[in-house]
């Protein structure tokens, strides 16, 4: 599939992307992702490993598109477990050294 990064042309394929990125250790993921393999990686980490450019000359949008297109799975935002926040009632009973009150 042909397609146009960082406004240079690179024909890329599945089986292509998957030999690229066989052995390459994923970054911790902060924002968009792509699933490759059994593995999450950023999509700048994908971009910059696939067209061998630098992370500053394409944006995370080119990649997914691309590889939206050659059938992998793009992410959004990268899996986080829901933050337990006491509530202010809470917080002042454990100031006053009340039982804990479990939610």
């Amino acid at each position: 599939m042909r397609c146009v990064i960082a406004r240079y042309p690179f024909d890329l394929t599945k089986s292509g992307v998957l030999a690229s990125m066989k052995g390459v250790t994923p970054e911790i993921v902060t924002g968009e992702s792509v699933t490759i393999g059994r593995r999450r990686y950023p999509v700048k980490q994908v971009g910059q490993v696939i067209t061998r450019q630098d992370r500053r000359d394409f944006t995370g949008g080119e990649v997914i598109r691309a590889m939206t297109r050659l059938g992998f799975t793009c992410h959004a935002h990268p899996d986080a477990a829901p933050v337990c926040v006491p509530t202010p009632l809470q917080t002042a009973s454990a100031l006053l050294g009340a039982a804990s009150m479990d939610v």
